[in-house]
């Protein structure tokens, strides 16, 4: 019997992923991680760890399968929320549920388990693996989720192949509807309950709250840049060369406080994102305001009117090498060579054609049409068809 090491999170999901693996005949232990003891910044009672460290518990009791509770929250706070200190206060914003999975559920989790025994890990996560030999070596393909709406690939962008070759995900195959069926036949507590919302393993947290533990409130100005500057009509150049019309392709506008008109003060630009439209708190304009840029610089938020505001528009982003992850090592690209794929900027948005172009430095990535709030700091990931085969850090 293969022993697999399940993160019982007190969610359907992973309550399923578990019942799933005894039925198969694993010998299934289940682990819950505990990563969060601040509980300052949390919304109270959206997701705190206490309950679902009980219904976590309970439904170890309902499958008769060994259950533990194991402390992270070092770990969690070393790699996870140091790191996302560090890019807001860049004037990035970082994903927080990518790096959890990287850096601690398919890391320390990992290692915990197998250094007691197991052969693999488990978790509720909507996607799936499939080996196939290449070369006569083992691949290991990340797939997306049966479940369009629940596919959760993109979360698990920056596995590795020894990670994957560890890790099996049982609810893949199935549909959200069909795991809380299954929950509610085995009579376990989670079957009802609501999915969890927030940071990973935090809960819903207040942002900015959180964020003020260490980035201190500093007033600036929020600025409306008007649709109709100049700059947004620009004239294409000829390019001498690819990379030139690349780096071209995936410049950002830049915005100077003289360029609109003060419409607001804020109390800090690392609280906001790009895309961003409610805590503004700057009401009269005919469309809602957007966040185009921040400038952690000079302190200032630049804003434009309605989600189609030109400013919010770019066709290219670039990832430098350092920030550039393979899933499938066997399809990096070499310089000079280009690729095209399926790509999505953040969860949960429809993919879209895009074409790698590697070169010295990193990578481009163009899309063929304009997309929306690119976001230094968040991750972009390309598919070809429904395997998911790379990712990278948005420079």
């Amino acid at each position: 019997m293969k022993r697999v090491i399940v993160g019982l999170s007190g969610g359907v999901d992973s309550s399923v992923a578990a019942y799933l693996l005894k039925e198969q005949g694993y010998e299934v232990i289940g682990l819950f991680m505990k990563n969060w003891h601040d509980d300052s910044v949390t919304i109270s009672d959206e997701c705190p760890w206490l309950d679902d460290s009980n219904d976590a518990l309970l439904v170890a009791e309902k499958l008769g399968i060994p259950f533990q509770t194991v402390d992270l929250s070092e770990q969690y706070k070393e790699r996870i929320v140091d790191y996302m200190f560090h890019e807001y206060e860049k004037g990035r914003t970082p994903n927080p549920d990518v790096l959890c999975n990287r850096e601690i559920k398919f890391d320390v989790f990992l290692k915990i388990a197998l250094s007691l025994g197991a052969d693999y890990v488990a978790t509720g996560h909507y996607c799936r693996k499939e080996t196939i030999v290449e070369n006569g070596k083992e691949v290991h393909r990340l797939l997306a989720g049966k479940d369009p709406n629940k596919d959760q690939s993109y979360f698990l962008c920056q596995l590795s192949q020894e990670q994957l070759a560890k890790t099996l995900f049982p609810v893949g195959e199935l549909l959200k509807p069909e795991v809380r069926e299954i929950a509610a036949e085995q009579d376990l507590v989670t079957a009802d309950k609501k999915d969890s919302q927030g940071l990973c393993f935090i809960g819903k947290v207040r942002l900015p709250d959180f964020l003020q533990q260490k980035l201190k409130p500093k007033e600036g100005n929020i600025v409306e840049i008007p649709a109709s500057e100049d700059k947004y009509t620009r004239v294409i150049p000829e390019f001498e060369s690819k990379k030139e019309e690349l780096e071209f392709l995936a410049t950002k506008y830049q915005y100077a406080i003289d360029e609109g008109k003060i419409v607001g003060r804020h109390q800090g630009a690392h609280y906001y994102t790009k895309g961003q439209r409610k805590g503004l708190a700057v009401g009269g304009t005919p469309e809602p305001l957007f966040v185009i840029e921040t400038d952690v610089n000079t302190n200032t938020i630049y804003t434009g009117q309605g989600k189609s505001h030109p400013g919010l528009y770019r066709k290219a982003l670039f990832i430098s090498n350092e920030e550039l992850h393979w899933v499938r090592e066997d399809l990096a690209l070499k310089v000079d060579e280009e690729l095209q794929v399926m790509a999505r900027i953040r969860y949960r948005q429809p993919l879209d054609k895009a074409t790698l172009h590697q070169i010295d430095s990193g990578m481009y990535v163009v899309f063929e049409n304009d997309q929306s709030a690119i976001t230094e700091g968040q991750f972009v990931a390309w598919y070809i068809d429904e395997e998911l085969v790379g990712s990278g850090v948005i420079s």
